[in-house]
C-alpha cells in the first residue's frame, strides 16, 4: 500500500471537512424542494439569489456565479487588459494562474504576465510601486503555496492606495478568503473595499463541489457574464454546485476562527517534534505547510506507519526536496472529530 492509499483508508484526517464522497452532496439537498426551478443557462431566481447575496457579503455592486476559479480569473484580467488596452498584467511568481492553469492567460488571451517578487516568499510594496504600467495587479490571500501567509493588512491598504493612484487595477484572489478574516479581524467587505475585483472559491475552505463567485462593479461584471458565455460557462443548469455552495457557506462561514485556532494548536505540536516544523511556524489561517526531515522514502514510511497504526490520515502525497519532504495541512471540520486521545497517539508516533 502506498501512502495515498493509506491516507484514503484512515477514518479520520487532519484536513478538510471529511471524506469528499457522494454524501458531500446528499447532505446538501437533504432539505431542499424537490420542486424548486433550476437556473437555467446562467439565469434565473436561484442563482441570481445567490450571486445577490455574494455581492452584499463582498460589499460589491454585482457578482457572477461561475463553474470555475480558473475561469473567473483568466476572464476577470483580460477584462482589465481591454480596458486599459495594455496586455500586461501582475502576479508573484506561484500564482496559480502562472503554475496550475497551462499558460491559459497566455495561450487563450495573449497577456503578457510580468513576476513580481520571489518564489520564497510574499511580494513587497516596494516591489510593487517599482512595477512598470500593467493593467492589473493580482493578489492572493493567503499566499497557499507558502504556506498561507499573509502580508499585514496596512501593507495592503498601502498598496491598494498606490494602485489606484497609478490607475492599476487590483484583483483579489480570494479562494480562500473567508479563512484570513480571523486573522485580519474584518469582514469579507472590508478586505474586498481594497481591490477593484474579487473572486472566491466555494470548495476549498467552505467544502462545496465545486464553482466560483467572480465579484467587482456593474460594467465589469456585465463583460464578465458575456466572456462567461463565450467561455461554456453557463451551463443548462448550475444548481449542482449552487446549492451545496450556498448550504456549505451558511454551514461553515462562522467556524474559520475555530479552524484558524486548531492550525495554530496543531503547528505548536508539529514544531515540538524534532526534524518537524512548519511554515509559517504559527499559521495566520487554517493552513500551513508540514516539513519532515529525512529522504522521501523514508519519510513516506514513517507517515504511512503512523497512518496505518493510529486510522488518522496527516497527509495522502509529500513533495520531496533536499533532505526533506513536505505537505499541506488545511484544517476544517474533520479534526475536530478526532478524539484527543488519538490526537496525542499521532504526536507521540511520529516523536
Amino acid at each position: 500500500m502506498d501512502l495515498r492509499a493509506s491516507y484514503q483508508q484512515t477514518a479520520h484526517q487532519l484536513s478538510g471537512h471529511g471524506k469528499r464522497n457522494i454524501g458531500v452532496l446528499q447532505q446538501a439537498f437533504a432539505e431542499v424542494d424537490p420542486n424548486e426551478a433550476s437556473d437555467h443557462y446562467g439565469t434565473g431566481e436561484m442563482i441570481e439569489r445567490f450571486e445577490q447575496k455574494m455581492a452584499q457579503t463582498l460589499g460589491t455592486a454585482d457578482a457572477i456565479f461561475f463553474p470555475s476559479g480558473t475561469m473567473a480569473q483568466q476572464i476577470a484580467l483580460r477584462i482589465w487588459a481591454d480596458e486599459t488596452d495594455d496586455r500586461r498584467v501582475a502576479y508573484h511568481p506561484l500564482c496559480h494562474l502562472e503554475i496550475h492553469e497551462q499558460d491559459g492567460l497566455k495561450k487563450l488571451h495573449h497577456l503578457e504576465p510580468i513576476l513580481i517578487g520571489e518564489s520564497d516568499r510574499l511580494m513587497t510594496f516596494e516591489e510593487v510601486q517599482a512595477l512598470p504600467d500593467v493593467a492589473c495587479l493580482l493578489i492572493e490571500l493567503p499566499q497557499r503555496e507558502l504556506g498561507g501567509y499573509l502580508p499585514p493588512f496596512t501593507e495592503l491598504e498601502a498598496i491598494s492606495r498606490h494602485c489606484r493612484e497609478r490607475g492599476i487595477r487590483l484583483h483579489l484572489d480570494g479562494a480562500r478568503l473567508f479563512e484570513t478574516l480571523p486573522y485580519y479581524e474584518k469582514t469579507a467587505e472590508e478586505v474586498c473595499a481594497l481591490f477593484d475585483s474579487v473572486y472566491v472559491s466555494f470548495y476549498k475552505g467552505i467544502g462545496g463541489i465545486a464553482g466560483a463567485i467572480l465579484a467587482g462593479p456593474k460594467p465589469f461584471c456585465d463583460e464578465a457574464r458575456i466572456w462567461k458565455r463565450r467561455y461554456g460557462g453557463d451551463l443548462i443548469g448550475l444548481y449542482p454546485y449552487i446549492i451545496p455552495a450556498n448550504y456549505y457557506y451558511e454551514l461553515r462561514k462562522d467556524r474559520m476562527e475555530t479552524y484558524y485556532e486548531q492550525a495554530k494548536q496543531l503547528a505548536h505540536r508539529f514544531n515540538a517534534i524534532d526534524g518537524v516544523w512548519t511554515t509559517p511556524d504559527v499559521p495566520v489561517t487554517n493552513m500551513f505547510h508540514l516539513h519532515v526531515e529525512g529522504e522521501y522514502e523514508a519519510v513516506a514510511a514513517r507517515m504511512q506507519a503512523v497512518q496505518d497504526e493510529t486510522g488518522i490520515g496527516v497527509s495522502g502525497y509529500l513533495v520531496p526536496h533536499e533532505g526533506y519532504c513536505s505537505t499541506e495541512i488545511s484544517v476544517g471540520d474533520a479534526v475536530g472529530e478526532i478524539e484527543a486521545a488519538q490526537l496525542d497517539l499521532v504526536f507521540d508516533r511520529l516523536s
